[in-house]
């Protein structure tokens, strides 16, 4: 279900398999093994900053700001030229807010002048792209829907519990120790 699956034996996958296992799992609301591998996959995909920024234009470039990736997704007014790219969009969005939202929510301080306000927007983002993943459930779509209802359900537990991991990365020294770079603009 990740962006790019890596093989099972990945050893970067399976500390982030590890650490967000265990993070998640003091949880009830996180306790659930698909949603600790699903974060997972997102966090060994998203160390490869080519995958963080895949979404790309019909220019082909990079898209670096949820409002771009939003227009994106748009069937109607924006560039999804099929239901099954608005899907991907929307779920790059969701994985994309999770990301920030749990692992750098200081990086809201870019979004807006308000940071509070800038990380609600995020995650507002993120909920509403993973619930309308989740609606994609028929054909091939079927058996993941379930997950991503889960995840929009879930999504600020998901993000809190994404901070203790990186307490934990942080922990372990396995995180530099360095000021994020700004992360894309909302949907200002």
């Amino acid at each position: 279900m990740s962006a790019n699956p890596m093989p099972a034996e990945n050893p970067l996958r399976e500390l982030f398999e590890e650490i967000v296992y265990g993070c998640y799992s003091q949880t009830s609301e996180l306790n659930d093994a698909e949603i600790s591998s699903y974060v997972a996959g997102i966090l060994t995909d998203f160390a490869e900053t080519e995958q963080l920024y895949r979404i790309r234009d019909r220019r082909g470039r990079q898209l670096r700001e949820v409002s771009d990736m939003l227009v994106a997704s748009d069937p109607v007014y924006g560039d999804a030229y099929s239901f099954p790219r608005e899907r991907e969009v929307r779920k790059h969005i969701g994985d994309f807010s999770l990301f920030f939202a749990g692992m750098f929510p200081e990086s809201a301080q870019w979004l807006r002048r308000n940071q509070q306000e800038s990380l609600q927007a995020l995650k507002r983002a993120g909920k509403e792209s993973y619930y309308i993943v989740s609606q994609f459930n028929l054909f091939e779509f079927e058996q993941e829907a379930p997950l991503f209802a889960r995840l929009a359900e879930a999504f600020d537990a998901c993000a809190d519990g994404l901070a203790e991991v990186r307490k934990e990365l942080d922990r372990r020294r396995l995180l530099p120790h360095r000021n994020p770079t700004p992360p894309p603009k909302l949907l200002m």
